[in-house]
């Protein structure tokens, strides 16, 4: 009995630390059991029409922390549980006996995880002893890498505003229907940025899949909103006569079925339309197409 929890506990300590190197360090940015709960938070969210509005994509991510704490702490304490109470030195006016073992088991992964050392509790047994700093390295390991998380995510988010604000300006002063009076040169330019913009943004959306989970209350920051308008301009500059803003019409049609293909894995119902996969993503987000 006394193996069985020691590899169930291994086990679950070892799973939060893949979830957490899946969702940090991999280049496709998305642990199994990170992307359950970012989803899962998503879908509660989007039932009750985003009341949670742009608190939504932190308080997800505040429950994958929770939840990889829970792994670790749970794991360890099954790791110290056939070692309680003979495993350990007591300070004076502590009794073990008057706290159940399994209890006392979560307070020692706890005080270990967060590397407090209260010294109330110290390990004797030799193999606990030894892996009880692995532990206190575990969780400032944990520590770091919610700190991190927070603020990688950032960034991603400001691209993605920035790319729903170009794209709104382009919106109000109807570029689209003009695209054919004004210098080709300079449509060609603004083109080539938003594919590159469109390009960045989709690769953030692979590298940083809880970006996505981040709801805009403002329309005019949100990318779901703003990025239809995309498509009139590719429109408009295919039916141009000149070859340069044709060739950018092609260039940002690829970006734009890039990004279409990401959302449609990873995150919306998938279509080989892009119209409609972007159509999926402003609805997914609580924001109407724009006109």
């Amino acid at each position: 009995m006394d193996v069985l929890l020691t590899v169930a506990g291994i086990s679950l300590a070892v799973l939060g630390l893949i979830d957490m190197f899946h969702s940090l360090l991999h280049p496709s940015g998305k642990g199994y059991l990170s992307h359950l709960v970012l989803s899962g938070v998503w879908r509660a969210s989007r039932a009750t029409g985003h009341r949670l509005g742009s608190a939504v994509g932190p308080a997800a991510m505040v429950a994958v922390i929770l939840l990889w704490v829970a792994l670790q702490t749970i794991g360890w304490a099954l790791i110290y549980y056939p070692h309680i109470p003979g495993g350990f030195m007591y300070s004076p006016g502590v009794n073990p006996a008057d706290y159940p073992d399994i209890a006392e088991a979560i307070y020692v992964s706890l005080v270990t995880l967060a590397t407090l050392g209260f010294g109330d509790v110290v390990a004797t047994d030799p193999w606990v002893r030894l892996a009880s700093p692995l532990q206190g390295l575990t969780g400032f390991a944990l520590l770091t890498a919610a700190l991190t998380w927070f603020t990688q995510v950032y960034p991603p988010l400001s691209r993605r505003r920035s790319l729903a604000l170009e794209l709104k300006g382009l919106a109000d002063i109807n570029y689209a229907k003009t695209l054919g009076e004004v210098d080709h040169a300079v449509a060609t330019r603004i083109l080539d940025t938003l594919t590159a913009q469109l390009e960045k943004v989709r690769i953030d959306f692979t590298q940083y899949t809880e970006s996505y989970y981040f709801q805009e209350e403002d329309p005019d920051l949100s990318l779901a909103r703003q990025l239809p308008y995309a498509l009139a301009l590719r429109e408009a500059a295919a039916a141009s006569p000149s070859k340069d803003l044709q060739l950018s019409a092609r260039r940002i049609s690829v970006a734009l079925e890039q990004l279409a293909k990401k959302l449609g894995e990873d995150f919306v119902p998938k279509d080989e339309n892009p119209e409609d996969v972007f159509a999926a993503y402003a609805n997914d987000h609580g924001q109407g197409t724009q006109g």
